[in-house]
This record gives structure tokens, sequence and C-alpha cells, in this order.
């Protein structure tokens, strides 16, 4: 029987051009952009199979214990490696690789983008299928998807030779996003969109990554021989990561190597690059809409409509993309949709928070959201998740109320350590060295009202955490 494939996820992505929804604070592979669940958990479970190895996933320091978190709420024991900081797919692929060849030499890698749907999960099992004897022969295979539409947003791969019985060809050209005439010409010559996805020998992918990159491969390799175990999390050494230069794996390998294969995948794929990719892959109400979130429509006609649980209504309006968020509204012609990064940059460039944060924020706890604020107070909404703990700490210009409405917060004030339930409340005096935990087995949920002349987040001064946080 042969060895399981091991399946490594790269969940490090910020995906701009769906914004409101997604941000660089809680970016599109953690979010349910169809249905309930998010994008990296549908690929968790696409490779829950017996076919496959337990997965490796690769992510930022800022979300390693949101995609914990994400994969065991799906059932998924996923080893979680730190990406010090982003340096592209090249860089990321090469390293969950080599974590993936320490764990078995011979091991055969499948590189998946956390943030990309595939609706036809047998399809793309199959296909994985087709592909292993060529990469256990010695390629590189890229999985290359039947245009349904001369797209200019996708990378196009032209096939050459067969290679065995099983759909495998020789890759003969990789080429960038295409304009609309060409992309038009790519479709009737029989080139195929580029996935990005990629299954292949570890020793064979590093050995290229070497050959045709010794700057990232040296990096790559210094970085995993000393990265370190961080509260079960694997952390790539930060300074040797950094030396890795910026490249995707696309320009650093698949353009130029000659171990290039490329499967076709038979089965429904979206990057889901921008809002009008859901319009292409989701289903669609009787007036052409495709609707998420409470959302009431008359005479709205093709349009794309998403609305974060306030109710969004649209009337007389046709081709156009909808976003509504608890704090942002964007309102898009479909056709120009792939501009959302231009206004998110603008954005950047104004420092508005809404660019790059999301109200609710997300900790190694659980999450808390603003509900109200004014000029001297502040009221949010914290839930801790059973087990969290939040930091030792200490605020030097405001004092805190908690109100508890679900659950027993255990709170510790100096040294006294009380049980508060709920319909229950506790004061936080200014100065006051505190801790709150969940030591329950059910989401602990309260309200905090914060008064005081600063209300910023930096007037946390942690005194001890336990999630290692400075």
């Amino acid at each position: 029987m042969p060895s399981q494939i091991i399946p490594i996820l790269l969940a490090g992505g910020a995906g701009t051009r769906l914004w409101p929804v997604s941000r660089d604070a809680l970016p599109k592979q953690f979010l349910p952009l169809i249905g309930t669940k998010s994008t990296y958990q549908e690929t968790l479970l696409r490779v829950q199979d017996a076919m496959f190895a337990p997965p490796i996933v690769i992510t930022g320091p800022n979300f390693h214990f949101f995609a914990r978190r994400q994969a065991e709420d799906v059932g998924v024991d996923a080893t979680i490696v730190i990406e010090p900081l982003r340096r592209d797919s090249a860089p990321a692929i090469a390293a969950a690789t080599a974590v993936a060849r320490q764990r078995d030499p011979e091991a055969v890698v499948l590189a998946l983008a956390a943030d990309h749907i595939i609706l036809d999960v047998e399809k793309f099992r199959a296909t994985c299928l087709a592909g292993r004897a060529a990469a256990e022969a010695g390629r590189i295979v890229t999985f290359g998807i039947k245009p349904t539409e001369p797209k200019t947003s996708y990378g196009y791969i032209l096939p050459g030779e067969p290679i065995g019985k099983n759909g495998v060809h020789a890759v003969k050209s990789f080429v960038e996003k295409p304009d609309a005439a060409t992309a038009a010409r790519y479709v009737r010559d029989g080139y195929l969109w580029n996935s990005g996805n990629f299954l292949f020998r570890a020793d064979v992918l590093l050995a290229e990554v070497a050959r045709l990159e010794p700057q990232i491969a040296e990096a790559v390799e210094a970085a995993v021989n000393n990265a370190s175990n961080d509260l079960g999390f694997l952390r790539l050494q930060p300074d040797a990561f950094a030396r890795a230069p910026q490249k995707s794996i696309d320009y650093a390998v698949m353009e130029k190597t000659d171990r290039a294969a490329v499967v076709v995948g038979d089965f429904r794929w979206s990057d889901i690059g921008s809002w009008d990719a859901l319009f292409d892959i989701t289903p669609r109400d009787g007036a052409g809409n495709v609707v998420q979130g409470p959302v009431v429509t008359i005479d709205a006609q093709d349009c794309v409509i998403h609305s974060d649980g306030r109710l969004t209504a649209v009337v007389g309006v046709k081709d156009l993309v909808v976003v509504s968020t608890s704090d942002a509204v964007m309102v898009v012609p479909r056709a120009r949709a792939q501009e959302v990064k231009q206004l998110v940059d603008k954005l950047k460039a104004a420092k508005r928070p809404e660019a790059v944060d999301h109200k609710r924020v997300h900790r190694p706890w659980g999450y808390y959201e603003s509900i109200d604020m004014g000029e001297r107070f502040q009221v949010k909404r914290i839930v801790v998740t059973p087990g969290g703990i939040l930091s030792l700490q200490k605020h030097r210009h405001r004092s805190e109320h908690w109100v508890v409405v679900k659950g027993t917060a255990e709170v510790t004030i100096g040294d006294t350590v009380r049980s508060v339930h709920e319909n229950e409340s506790i004061y936080i005096p200014i100065g006051s060295i505190h801790r709150m935990a969940n030591r329950g087995k059910i989401p602990l949920e309260l309200i905090e009202v914060q008064t005081g002349s600063y209300l910023g987040e930096d007037d946390i001064e942690r005194i001890e955490d336990v999630y290692k946080r400075s």
C-alpha cells in the first residue's frame, strides 16, 4: 500500500479584494464565504480521507491560535507552522515541505491554498490520485482547470506531451494573467487555468528550490532546522526565514523547472480572488443574484449581495456588488470588483482602521468586539473560550466593570481570586493587577464597560501571559 500523501495548507494570505469582509486582521481563508464553514475548514475536510496523512498548516504569527481552533472545530488534528513574516508562496511551500520531509523522507506532498473553493470533492481526490504516479516519478504536478470562459484574473498553462495514461501532461508553458483578447485565444487553443495547487515528492521540490533559488533554500533550511516548539506550534526561526527573497512558487520554480507537469482537474474551482468570483461559483436566486445573510431585494438582477448580520435591502439595481458589515458598506459594479484592492490601499493611506481591523478582534483566548464608544468610555462584548485565560495585566488610564451574561468567570484582582457568575458583576480599579479565566465547559460571555482618560489597547501592561505575547 502506498504511503499517505501529506497535505500542506497555505493559510497566510491577506485577501484584500474581498474587503470589507476580508481584512488583514482576519483574512478570507478563515471566513465562511459560502455556507457555514470557512474555506480553510473546507480545505481541511477535503483531505480527510485514507489517501491523506494529517495536514501541515503554515500561517502567520497573528493567526496560529485561530487556525488551530478552527481545525479543532471540524475535528482535524493539524500541525501548525508559524511563518514569522510573509515571504510569498515559494518560501512558505518550501518550509512546510521541509517539515513534511522530516516526518517522512520519501513524502509525497500536496500543496493547497486554504482560501480556494472546490465544490466536487470526490473529483478533486480522483485528480490527486491521477497525478500521484507522475509526482512519484519526479514531476512537480500542478492542477489545471478547464476554462469555462476567458478569465483575465487567472494565469494559464499550455499542456504538452502526455505523461502516462491518467490525463497528466508535461507543461509546455506557463503564462501570466492575460488581457481579454489573449485570454479568449488561450481558451480556443486549449490552455488551462493555473489553480496554484501542486503535488510533488518533497525531495524533488526542495532540490529544485535549491537549484533555482539557493537563497530561498538556505533561508528555509536554517529556519526549519532552528525552529522552536511554541505552545504546540512549530515556530520557524525568524531571522533565518527573513533572509528568503519574497517570491511566488510560480516565479521561483514552476516557470523555470523542467520537471513541471499538469493534471487536468475536472472539478469546479475558484480562488475567490474577488467578489465577482462568488458570482461564478455560487448558486443564484431566480433573478440571478448571489445572496448571503439577511438581504431583501426588489427588482435586483445579477448582483452579489453579502450581509454580515445587518438587514441589507437593494432596489432596482443590476450587476452590482453590495457588501455590508457592522462598520463598513461597499458598493461597486461587479465588472470592477478587481479594483477593491486599490480602494483598500487608499483606506490604508488615509489610516482608516476599517482597512485592516474588524470590529470583532480575535485573541488566543477568544474574541472581543466594540459595541459603543465615547470620549471617556467604551463598551465591549467579550467571549472567552473554555480553558481561555487572559493575561495578568494592569491599566494606567482606565477602570473596568465586567458583567457576566453567560458562564462563570474566574477573576483575579491583586491577591484575591473569586468566581463571578451569570448576572453578577465586578469592578476593576485603575492600576489594579487583574486577570480573567474561563475554567468552565461553555464559552464565557460578558459585557465590559471601560471608563477613563485613555482607552487604547496599548494601555495594557502584561505582567504574565500563558500565550507568550510580549
